[in-house]
């Protein structure tokens, strides 16, 4: 069972291989099956911002609430996609945020 799965674009899953990270290079609508086949190996998952934005938003926040394997949305090089941010989507839920 590998410790570490990044799930993303091909020049970060080299860096991360070269950490000695398992890494998942999912094919264009492979997304939700590579973070299913990664949570089910691994004790944490590590997935792109641009691969997590492929991926239905429910089955992104299901991993993430889970209690394991932890389940983290990481930059990836191109920086394409902004990470999502935690405290707007809590303050919106709440109905602290006000929306124009």
């Amino acid at each position: 069972m590998p410790l570490a799965t990044y799930i993303g674009d091909e020049a970060s899953a080299a860096g991360f291989r070269l950490a000695g990270v398992t890494v998942i290079i999912p094919q264009p609508g492979e997304e939700a099956a590579a973070l299913s086949t990664a949570r089910r190996s691994a004790a944490l998952v590590l997935v792109s911002a641009a691969t997590a934005a492929r991926i239905a938003a429910r089955d992104i926040e299901a991993a993430q609430a889970a209690l394991a394997p932890l389940t983290l949305v990481v930059p990836d090089l191109q920086e394409a996609v902004p990470l999502p941010d935690p405290a707007a989507r809590l303050r919106r839920q709440l109905g602290l945020e006000v929306v124009p």
